[in-house]
């Protein structure tokens, strides 16, 4: 195992947890304009302005205003059109429950598969095959779960299995509502599951740790801010982007544990077919999409503590400020989203026989 002390490695970041974290909305006015002759033959003409709602998941804020800023830009140089995007933020699976409800989203940038399909399952939002649209099966970046503690790590919190030990308050949120909460919770099942021997044994053991949970907020912001601003808990389960920005944050307040073993987060990225071809939008959210996958993309999200999934440049210059994990993937330990979802998640399935009976 390899301890991270996050103070170590991060400058502040002035405003990184706003309060109002349960899906609120950013407006940003992105394009001024570029000086310099463009090539804009290649495009058709496009009205003065064009407004984006991208949807997404809790910890992605910080990343895509910056993105959105240096879209805005290559888009205003291409093809002479501003763009406004507004973002919207909360626990991954309210959020494609939102969207399937009617909030008019352009764009959804989702914590996981799942959550996506979900879009697909209920209404027809997006086509089964959304996957197949974009590189990486649409996962322009990835990122893990590791631990963060106070500074010093008070309680000797060194891997998962520190979790269920009498009196420690662990902070995670619910699975039922946040993408991250789910990674969280699959990352727990199956290091119990590799030390333990069985799934009879690791369900004894999630349900321990749940045990050890006070307060389940329904995004993973939400317990960022519970751990951080309102000091509950010993120690926080958390995206590792997340976790290194409490390092921005809060310098020496707390560290980062990399634990033994954790799983390959792949957040998700569509257009929503059904929204962009009603609003007229389809061809600059599919250009938002795709410039993801860009150099300045990529390292874009490298800055912002995801790991670059398509460029090897980014992937080289951001290596060092992540920890080397043993890191193992949704398919080859639960067989994919789907059956997940079915076996952990669903009404009645074992996160609900566990906290049920807490």
């Amino acid at each position: 195992m390899r301890f991270v002390a996050a103070s170590q490695r991060f400058m502040h970041l002035k405003r990184a947890f706003p309060m109002n974290y349960r899906r609120d909305f950013i407006k940003f006015p992105l394009a001024a304009a570029l000086t310099g002759s463009m090539a804009l033959t290649a495009w058709p003409a496009f009205a003065q302005s064009v407004t984006l709602l991208n949807v997404s998941y809790d910890p992605t804020r910080e990343l895509y205003v910056e993105f959105n800023q240096a879209f805005a830009k290559y888009w205003k140089a291409k093809t002479g059109q501003d763009v406004i995007v507004k973002q919207s933020h909360g626990g991954s699976g309210k959020q494609a429950r939102s969207i399937i409800d009617g909030l008019g989203a352009d764009v959804a940038t989702l914590a996981l598969a799942g959550d996506t399909d979900a879009l697909h399952n209920h209404g027809n939002w997006i086509p089964k095959d959304w996957q197949k649209r974009l590189p990486h099966n649409s996962s322009p970046y990835t990122s893990t779960i590791v631990l963060v503690v106070r500074q010093g790590n008070p309680k000797g919190i060194e891997d998962w299995d520190d979790l269920v030990r009498p009196g420690i308050a662990v902070i995670t949120p619910n699975p039922k509502t946040s993408g991250g909460a789910r990674w969280n919770y699959l990352a727990a099942w199956e290091f119990a599951r590799r030390k333990l021997g069985s799934d009879a044994q690791a369900k004894e053991f999630v349900a321990k740790l749940y045990r050890n949970v006070p307060v389940l907020d329904t995004g993973a912001r939400g317990s960022t801010i519970s751990f951080a601003q309102r000091n509950q808990g010993d120690v926080l389960i958390a995206w590792e982007n997340e976790a290194y920005l409490l390092g921005q944050e809060f310098g020496p307040r707390f560290d980062v544990i990399a634990p033994s073993i954790s799983i390959l987060a792949e957040p998700a990225v569509t257009v929503v077919d059904k929204n962009v071809d009603q609003k007229g939008t389809r061809a600059v959210a599919e250009e938002y999409l795709r410039f993801l996958y860009t150099e300045q993309g990529q390292n874009i999200v490298g800055k912002h503590f995801y790991r670059p999934a398509v460029s090897e440049k980014a992937k080289a210059k951001y290596a060092r400020q992540f920890a080397d994990l043993n890191l193992f993937t949704i398919d080859a330990a639960f067989g994919g989203w789907d059956k997940a979802a079915r076996e952990h998640f669903a009404d009645g399935a074992s996160f609900d026989q566990i906290y049920t009976s807490k």
